[in-house]
């Protein structure tokens, strides 16, 4: 029997909206057979920040027992899905300071010839759902990956709108992501366990 396909999720959520999205997404690929991780970023804010908004400490409480991204967690995937909210257009500085410490592993090939996607959250309509997905991509093709969307490949998506990932507008934290979002959430994650299944299989033929 093949060994299931790996998926590292890992994220990062102020108030909650992109952590709703990346349980989706955890909750998708579990349902397509992978082995799946389910890990947040390190939080950058100062404490008087977070306790600041009421919303953004109750969430930190929500979410004090996942476990915090490691570069090993790279490693270990086969398929990994990153989803933070957008910041003026492109992801918040604490998946990219996850990011910015991949050198080690990237220079020794760990990240390429692995399946990539991702999800994002914005405060408002237009708010950068696209450019931040597509600045994400940039990463991924940096590391030698394989970049799969969500595309038009359902009808849920013509109503989603957005063919490069999973998105939704949250009215500033106020509106959680609806059927739609979650929609395309798992549509993106059923996607990249399927082609990254087929990446591994391929490649130890």
């Amino acid at each position: 029997m093949a060994a299931q396909t790996k998926v590292a999720v890992i994220y990062y959520s102020a108030t909650g909206t992109t952590y709703q999205l990346a349980q989706a997404v955890c909750e998708a690929a579990g349902d397509a057979g992978a082995e799946v991780r389910l890990r947040k970023v390190r939080e950058l804010a100062p404490e008087e920040a977070i306790r600041s908004n009421s919303g953004w400490q109750a969430h930190q409480l929500e979410t004090q027992d996942v476990p915090e991204a490691m570069i090993d967690d790279l490693a270990w995937a086969d398929v990994a899905i990153l989803g933070a909210p957008t910041r003026y257009g492109i992801i918040a500085a604490q998946l990219k300071q996850f990011i910015d410490t991949t050198g080690p592993l990237w220079s020794q090939g760990g990240l390429v010839n692995k399946v990539y996607a991702g999800f994002t959250s914005t405060g408002t309509a237009h708010g950068g759902h696209e450019t931040t997905l597509t600045s994400l991509f940039n990463v991924f093709y940096h590391w030698g990956g394989i970049v799969v969307t969500p595309g038009y490949t359902d009808t849920s998506q013509f109503i989603a709108g957005n063919p490069y990932g999973a998105s939704h507008t949250s009215n500033n934290g106020e509106i959680a992501p609806d059927a739609v979002a979650l929609g395309a959430a798992a549509l993106t994650a059923r996607r990249a366990v399927q082609i990254g299944t087929a990446l591994k299989k391929g490649m130890a033929g």
